[in-house]
Formats: C-alpha cells, sequence, structure tokens
C-alpha cells in the first residue's frame, strides 16, 4: 500500500465497510485529542498539515483508483472534523468534551447532507475537490458548535 493512500484512508479507517466517512471522523479523534492538549499553535499547524498531506494523498489515490472521489479516502473527513473541534474550542481554546461532541455532531451532518457551498466546491480538481467540502462543512459546524456551547 502506498503512502498516499495510507494517509488517505486514514490507516484503513476508509476501508469500513459501513459507514467510512463516520469511521473515519472517530479514527481522527486520538490526533485531535493528542494535538489539543498541546495548545492553540501545534493543535492549527496540525489542523494544517492534515489539510495539506490531504490534498496530496486523496489526489494521488483518486488517481491509482480511477475514481473521482473514492469512498475509502477519509482524510477530508480528518481535517474537516479538526477544524470544527478547533473553532469550537474557540479564542480561549477551552477543552469542552461538550463543544467538541456537538462539533463532531454537527460536522458529521453537514458533510451528509453537503448544504448550498458545501455540495458546490466538491467540483473542483481531484484533491481539492475531495477536501473542500468536508474543510467548509467543518467551518460551519465549528461555528455552530462554538455558538451552541456558549449556552450549554
Amino acid at each position: 500500500m502506498s503512502l498516499a493512500r495510507l494517509l488517505a484512508t486514514w490507516f484503513g479507517c476508509g476501508y469500513a465497510k459501513r459507514a467510512p466517512g463516520t469511521v473515519g471522523t472517530l479514527g481522527a479523534l486520538p490526533l485531535v485529542y493528542a494535538l489539543h492538549t498541546l495548545g492553540i499553535v501545534p493543535y492549527w499547524l496540525g489542523t494544517f498539515l492534515v489539510t495539506a498531506v490531504g490534498v496530496w494523498a486523496s489526489t494521488r489515490t483518486s488517481l491509482e483508483l480511477g475514481e473521482e472521489d473514492p469512498q475509502s479516502v477519509v482524510i477530508d473527513e480528518v481535517s474537516g472534523v479538526m477544524i470544527a473541534v478547533g473553532i469550537a474550542s474557540g479564542l480561549a481554546f477551552r477543552s469542552s468534551l461538550v463543544s467538541a461532541a456537538v462539533a463532531v455532531v454537527f460536522f458529521r451532518v453537514f458533510d451528509i447532507w453537503k448544504p448550498g457551498p458545501i455540495d458546490s466546491v466538491q467540483s473542483l480538481p481531484r484533491g481539492f475537490g475531495i477536501m473542500a467540502d468536508d474543510v467548509l462543512a467543518g467551518i460551519a459546524a465549528g461555528m455552530i458548535a462554538d455558538a451552541v456551547s456558549t449556552f450549554v
């Protein structure tokens, strides 16, 4: 297995028979937690790195498999949930399990539903299109989770 495919499938999470996107999201949570404990700068650097590597890995895997958006590619979910939890943590970078859980749930809702621009960015070429919808879903989910968590 190539390095690109290993990363694109998030170490095999994308090969789950059912709901590989959800399995990829759950597979990202140990990294989310580990980076969150290191602070805001390492968290966002890690998120940027996963997103950038995700464009490369998903492009390579897409070309290897001959598919526009292979279902086994879940690094986009990893990036999206990292963005959602990071935004939900707010500028104070609070460690709220509630805000993180709300961010994860809203991320999956937006990733599956793909309202408006979240759906339209999928038409970008290869890895950019694969990653972009999840980046937007993560931003939307994080903003909503941040707003909701101020009331909880």
